[in-house]
């Protein structure tokens, strides 16, 4: 019977440490970054653009670095542009990087479209449903004629490392705009959906797209495809 006991408390202590688990994250300094992705680390990842921001953090699964790379050019509008952004997540043990999952996008060719940049002001890294694992969501877009006004905006999700994505044209004119949802968006726990709704929201009261008129109510219909009706 004592053995018994023993077993059923251990099992409980693991389960409440494991829902209890605290994921932390820091963005790191650029005495950070350079002490830590050398020029030689950076050769054997193959970090082949330059090093815009990476951010660290710890969840059940260990210690992670998220960095965000853009390959600079030069262009009319502003001193400098980026045409291509490649982001990286890896994993770090042993003094060892594993590569978790990575995204490349650049501006459309023959297009309006003059960069293409990651938007940190919506990223954070967190737990949204509360399993001890990070629950990264990236944002970036593009800037074209127009500015953000006819430019194309993302947003990924990465639950479990595999990948959900909204997709949206912003457009100056109604029938312009247009939003496409994967499947699997919708899959996603309820925590992390209400949080991209949000950060949807914020994009749309900081002026940097406008989702068509309804969106909300097309995302509670999981639909995959909406424009303004």
């Amino acid at each position: 019977m004592k053995r018994i006991t023993i077993i059923l408390f251990l099992l409980i202590y693991n389960f409440s440490f494991g829902q209890n688990f605290k994921v932390t994250s820091k963005q790191l300094s650029e005495h950070e970054i350079d002490s830590i992705f050398t020029v030689n680390i950076k050769d054997k990842l193959q970090l082949e653009y330059s090093i815009n921001r990476v951010y660290k953090y710890n969840d059940k699964a260990g210690e992670h670095f998220i960095v965000m790379t853009k390959k600079l050019v030069k262009c009319e509008e502003q001193e400098t542009c980026s045409d291509s952004i490649k982001t990286y997540c890896f994993s770090y043990k042993n003094d060892v990087f594993n590569l978790k999952w990575s995204l490349r996008d650049f501006i459309l060719p023959d297009s309006y479209e003059y960069s293409i940049s990651h938007w940190t002001k919506y990223f954070k890294i967190e737990d949204y449903d509360n399993d001890g694992f990070a629950d990264p969501i990236i944002v970036y877009g593009t800037l074209a004629m127009n500015d953000f006004s006819d430019g194309r905006i993302k947003i990924l999700v990465y639950y479990k490392n595999k990948k959900s994505v909204i997709r949206h044209q912003n457009g100056i004119h109604d029938d312009e705009r247009n939003t496409q949802v994967d499947k699997q968006f919708y899959k996603l726990p309820i925590e992390i959906k209400n949080r991209v709704k949000d950060l949807m929201e914020n994009i749309n009261e900081n002026n940097h797209g406008i989702f068509p008129y309804g969106w909300k109510k097309a995302m509670e219909k999981n639909k995959l495809k909406f424009d303004e009706d």
